[in-house]
């Protein structure tokens, strides 16, 4: 079959071996892949992410001089089964991009043990693969890969439908925390971006404030919503706090640990999500976010990077990073689509075919033209077409 290898950092279409499912397992024809940001990262520092894989102890992560397939957020057709699958041949699914074989497990399009759907089949589990529910389009329903993403992010970064959630790039991953911080019933969403034609996307997607920050700050209108910046307003708010506390008819200790309880001693602050991944990008949040803010980390920088441990500490940021999504966020995020919760169709900017693919990472390193461009196995396209 056709498929698109990459081999120190050249994409080159050719023949590879179809695959033949084992127990619990089942071919799909891809009826849609999309390019990820991770297959942008791998095509040229997958040794420096095997590197980092191996030493949290998976040795299975592609290497820059194997032929590998990329591809793990995709769609497709059920084509073949292996004996103890559930789905029939002829299904419409979306899968879980890991893949068991033997006593291992590896990454679906990040592994040469695994070839990933930058083809015309891929060979997923049948226990991870969830049949696209109410009529779905199956091009749609591979962006639930990287709403699963956001999904994820969203959840981790546990914001309440009353908090500032402020979204640091929009690409598609910060795209995909938009759409699932509205979805979650956030009110506020601030997203920021030096790119207009992302600035377009994020309203597109939902975002109540969008900002340029080449001449505004995300941060400048904390203050309007009770957010702390300065240290002298933190020591202001404990004194006259207990000032006010101390005139009631009860030891302020009992007031303050009740108000405790139900989250009302924890100054308001907001929910920052990095979805840049450039050096830099989280010490400039540390350093001009509200005191008290929760940082996400969403974005994959690649490179060393360097932050001041005394600001966050006086500022008691909250960091976190995340990767990935669990089986159940991969499962919400299709029901999401489906359900018409979440309208991800105007992140996809295009479509090619396999022989388009390379053109299509060079088309991506334009943010003002491109978000999600998706490859069609079946499509003759070279550049990136609407879908």
């Amino acid at each position: 079959m056709k498929a698109v290898i990459v081999s120190n950092a050249d994409l080159s279409v050719g023949d590879v071996e179809a695959p033949a499912p084992g127990r619990g397992q089942l071919v799909l024809d891809v009826v849609r892949c999309g390019i990820c940001g991770s297959d942008l990262h791998a095509r040229h520092q997958a040794d420096a992410v095997a590197d980092i894989a191996a030493e949290i102890g998976y040795a299975g992560f592609m290497r820059s001089k194997e032929k590998v397939v990329l591809g793990h957020e995709f769609s497709g057709i059920v084509t073949a089964t292996g004996k103890g699958t559930r789905l029939k041949e002829g299904t419409p699914v979306v899968s879980f991009p890991l893949l068991r074989l033997g006593t291992d497990v590896h990454t679906t399009g990040l592994s040469a043990r695994a070839p990933g759907a930058y083809a015309e089949q891929v060979l997923v589990q049948d226990a991870l693969s969830l049949a696209i529910p109410n009529g779905l389009a199956t091009d749609v329903a591979a962006l639930t890969e990287p709403l699963a993403v956001g999904l994820h992010a969203v959840r981790r970064g546990e914001v309440g439908k009353g908090q500032v959630a402020i979204v640091i790039g929009c690409g598609p991953v910060g795209l995909a925390v938009i759409m699932m911080l509205k979805a979650h019933g956030v009110k506020t969403v601030i997203a920021s971006d030096f790119s207009a034609g992302r600035r377009a996307l994020a309203v597109t997607c939902g975002a109540d404030v969008v900002i340029d920050p080449a001449h505004e700050s995300p941060y400048s209108s904390a203050a309007s919503h009770g957010h702390l910046t300065k240290a002298p307003d933190v020591f202001e708010l404990g004194v006259s706090t207990v000032e006010k506390l101390a005139k009631l008819p009860v030891p302020w200790p009992l007031v303050w640990r009740a108000a405790e309880k139900v989250g009302a001693a924890t100054p308001k602050h907001p929910v920052v999500f990095e979805c840049v991944g450039v050096p830099g990008v989280i010490e400039e949040i540390i350093s001009t976010a509200p005191l008290y803010s929760r940082v996400v980390v969403v974005g994959v920088c690649m490179e060393a990077d360097k932050i001041r441990p005394s600001m966050a500490i006086n500022k008691e940021i909250d960091l976190r990073f995340v990767l990935g999504y669990t089986p159940l966020e991969f499962h919400d995020a299709l029901h999401l689509l489906a359900e018409g919760k979440v309208n991800a169709e105007p992140i996809i900017t295009g479509v090619v075919g396999l022989e388009g693919v390379a053109g299509a990472f060079d088309a991506l390193k334009d943010p003002e033209t491109h978000a999600k461009i998706l490859i069609d196995p079946s499509s003759s396209a070279t550049t990136p077409v609407p879908r």
